[in-house]
């Protein structure tokens, strides 16, 4: 049996993740393929648009044999707590053989190398690091320069080698590039992930197709998910529009036709799920914890928590609250990420207690197929954690910790469902009575 693990969002599932499913198939001669997924929020500190199952049975209907969830503490992170959560929750199952994954770079031995200077932290690139953080550069953008700073001192020709891989090394100048990327940046942190588990899990990437990451405008062929995202949030709701059948046209060729189905059925009882649903109760959480201050939430720094303090009588929306606080040294998404944080009651204390659990303690089930009962069985035979497909037999199966973490995300969900249930006049969906996609 050979298994193939790929980490999602499918905020929604579209053609270009069908692709990325078949194609990581064709590539590895895997004969299940096992999704680790993001719940009910995202890594760029958003909700889903959609609830968790629907999205989970998108992915069945179209080559999944097993969804798992993300804890909501690793999905919700930073890329580096999202790979390494990611990463523990499939490498426990012992049977995953390669983590597939997509990347505008699509070169694995360039990913690679890249992974292996930053694990290694070489001092020159440390020192280079410091040096653009003091300069007032967000993270993300001191470690692209660090980096080509570093490679071009060290690296200057792409026939020399500047770390351990026996693969042909790349020019300093392709770095800018890869580094800009938001999938090439994911695909580098699980290759790091793989890196300090000494995981015998394979790294496979396929060159993205079609629309970049970012893009918001619908195309042919593979478009992005936030060009979907923008039609649907544009159109408010699909069952209070008018524009309905103009929706449901505009998008007929961008997602499989079964998560089409799924996405329409689903809208017509469920109002799409939008970053702003949730400013009434961060609002009262920022006010509530206004006398303490917000150091303790997780990567949010003593100087963004008095950013907050000092502009809190300006909120008016979750969005604009972060276009209000973002500036050079601090991105938007890592805005919208730290007051989720604090939404949620995620403390950087339970990040580290979590990473001293090996990140996941065990393996929820969203859905399965019928088919796929074998892989089941060989995740029972070799897994190193449990699955838990019945929240109702978790008590007896996890030990306190796991199950303490496992009630903190059902409180997560519960959040979620609670902003979903008022939001569209509905009954609040119970986790506890929520079965599994089966298909």
């Amino acid at each position: 049996m050979k298994v193939n693990g790929i980490i999602a969002e499918y905020n929604p599932f579209h053609n270009g993740h069908k692709y990325h499913l078949e194609a990581s198939l064709a590539r590895t001669g895997a004969d299940y393929t096992i999704i680790a997924m993001s719940g009910n929020f995202m890594q760029r500190g958003t909700p889903a648009m959609i609830h968790k199952y629907a999205r989970a049975e998108m992915a069945l209907r179209n080559g999944a044999d097993l969804v798992l969830e993300i804890p909501s503490f690793y999905a919700c992170a930073s890329a580096e707590y999202y790979a390494h959560g990611a990463v523990s929750l499939l490498d426990q199952l012992g049977v995953v053989d390669c983590l597939c994954f997509g990347s505008e770079s699509g070169d694995v031995a360039v990913l690679t190398q890249i992974a292996e200077i930053l694990t290694n932290e070489p001092a020159a690139y440390g020192e280079c690091l410091t040096t653009c953080l003091k300069q007032g550069h967000s993270y993300p953008t001191a470690r692209s320069m660090a980096l080509t700073a570093y490679l071009e001192k060290n690296c200057p020709s792409p026939n020399e080698h500047c770390c351990s891989s026996e693969e042909p090394v790349f020019s300093f100048r392709e770095t800018a590039d890869v580094f800009t990327t938001p999938n090439n940046i994911l695909g580098i942190e699980y290759i790091k992930a793989l890196f300090d588990r000494n995981s015998t899990m394979k790294p496979v990437t396929l060159k993205r197709m079609g629309a970049q990451y970012h893009d918001q405008t619908l195309g042919s062929g593979y478009p992005s998910a936030t060009a979907i995202r923008q039609v649907i949030h544009t159109a408010q709701c699909i069952r209070h529009s008018d524009t309905t059948n103009d929706t449901l046209v505009t998008l007929s060729d961008q997602l499989p036709d079964s998560a089409l189905h799924i996405l329409t059925n689903t809208c017509k009882t469920l109002q799409p799920i939008q970053m702003d649903d949730f400013s009434q109760i961060l609002l009262y959480k920022l006010l509530c914890e206004k006398p303490y201050g917000y150091e303790k939430y997780l990567d949010m720094s003593s100087d963004l928590s008095d950013k907050i303090l000092k502009n809190l009588f300006q909120f008016q929306s979750y969005s604009g609250f972060c276009d209000l606080l973002k500036s050079k040294d601090i991105t938007y998404t890592r805005l919208s990420r730290c007051l989720l944080h604090l939404l949620l009651d995620i403390k950087t204390e339970d990040m580290e207690h979590y990473k001293s659990m090996d990140y996941v303690p065990y393996a929820r089930v969203l859905g399965l197929r019928k088919d796929a009962a074998p892989l089941l069985l060989a995740i029972k035979e070799h897994g190193a954690i449990p699955l838990v497909t019945k929240l109702a037999d978790a008590e007896n199966i996890l030990g306190n910790d796991a199950l303490k973490m496992l009630k903190r995300d059902i409180q997560v969900s519960h959040i979620y469902n609670g902003v979903e249930a008022v939001k569209c006049d509905t009954a609040i969906r119970n986790e506890y009575r929520t079965p599994i996609v089966v298909i």
